[in-house]
Formats: C-alpha cells, sequence, structure tokens
C-alpha cells in the first residue's frame, strides 16, 4: 500500500485534505519492526510518532522493573508514540512488536514545525492526535471497569 493511501486511512491524519496529505507524506519514512522488538519506552523521551501500516503493537504499562501489562493493541492504521507531538515528549507507555510489523515514521520535531507553521494543519493534527488519545483513554477505562464498551 502506498503510503498517501495509509495516511488517508490514519486515525491522525484522515482529517487533511489531499493537498496536506502530499505535504504530509514528504515527511515520513517507513521502518520495519521484528517481533518482540520494544520501539518506546515508557518514561524516556519520544522523538517518532508512528502510524502503522501493516501489523501488531502492544501497548504496556510498566508497573515496576519486572512487571509489564498490556492494556491495549495497536495495529493497521493506528497511531502509537503520540508522546512526541505533545510536551514534555515522554512516552506514557511502552511499545513492542507483538508480529513483524510496517510503520510509518514521523520525526517528532520535524511534524512539530509544520504544524506551528500552518495554524488549519495544525488544528487537524491536533484533533486526530486528540481523537487517539481519547480513544486509548476510553477502553482503558473500559478495561479498568471490566466491562465492554459498545458503540
Amino acid at each position: 500500500m502506498d503510503k498517501l493511501e495509509v495516511l488517508k486511512r490514519s486515525d491522525v491524519f484522515h482529517y487533511l485534505e489531499d493537498s496536506e496529505l502530499k505535504e504530509v507524506e514528504k515527511m515520513c519514512m517507513p521502518e520495519v519492526f521484528e517481533a518482540g522488538t520494544i520501539i518506546c519506552k515508557q518514561d524516556k523521551e519520544q522523538d517518532k510518532l508512528y502510524i502503522i501500516e501493516e501489523g501488531l503493537v502492544s501497548v504496556l504499562l510498566e508497573l515496576g522493573p519486572t512487571d509489564k501489562r498490556q492494556i491495549q493493541a495497536a495495529s493497521n492504521f493506528e497511531c502509537f508514540g503520540w508522546s512526541a507531538s505533545i510536551p514534555p515528549y515522554r512516552c506514557t507507555c511502552s511499545a513492542r512488536a507483538l508480529e513483524k510489523t510496517k510503520v510509518l515514521a514521523f520525526n517528532g520535531k520535524e511534524l512539530r514545525n509544520l504544524v506551528y507553521s500552518n495554524p488549519k494543519l495544525c488544528a487537524a493534527i491536533a484533533g486526530g492526535v486528540a481523537y487517539v488519545i481519547s480513544q486509548r483513554l476510553r477502553a482503558a477505562f473500559t478495561q479498568l471497569m471490566g466491562i465492554a464498551y459498545q458503540d
């Protein structure tokens, strides 16, 4: 699948118009992570935002040096590493590839510079990131309460 199609289907960038998507498309680079690879580490500085093209990533909450709990998973067209776009740019959770995973990676600083120079684009991307955060928060609350949520 080409980069533009992945971005159009992503939960962060689907709000963008085609001309904006083409501008954003120039900034991302494909990366591949093998199963078991730790991509982001909780509480560490996060410098990349990722959109999954194909694969599965575990979102892990680290409760101690040896205690990790998967709280969610992200798959095709979903975002992780959104902390690269929001100060203080530190991971709220760790992320580990559960299977071979292809992503589009954005340098957080470059993406921030782009949105700061274009208020309309900034609003659209911020809305996409807010959507991702709200969905993860809703899923975490649902899991915490032990109930299934249905739209």
